[in-house]
């Protein structure tokens, strides 16, 4: 492969990559747990965007404690499913076969 065409292919590739940051920062993924008791929303690149909490869950502490624990966890799981999902995506577009990276 002559340097120019690796050139190209790397510029393409770093194209590529700001167009998935940009994307994952618009993605919203939400979890909710304990029947609703408490609500988070992160965006694709796992920055915590809200977190609501129902009265009734805050008087139990250890209970609460491990609802927000599971809540951010599970939208942390929804985040990279989301990532995987648009990266497949545009390896797809790209000739890249699934299942490479």
């Amino acid at each position: 492969m002559d340097l120019k065409k690796m050139q190209e292919m790397m510029e393409q590739a770093q194209k590529m990559q700001q167009v998935m940051q940009q994307r994952m920062r618009e993605v919203q993924v939400e979890s909710s747990v304990g029947g609703g008791a408490v609500v988070v929303r992160m965006n694709g690149e796992k920055i915590l965007q809200s977190v609501k909490i129902d009265k009734d869950a805050a008087a139990d502490v250890e209970m609460l404690q491990d609802l927000i624990l599971a809540a951010v966890n599970e939208a942390a799981r929804k985040a990279d499913a989301e990532a995987k999902n648009h990266l497949g995506g545009m390896l797809g577009n790209m000739g890249i076969p699934p299942g490479m990276f």
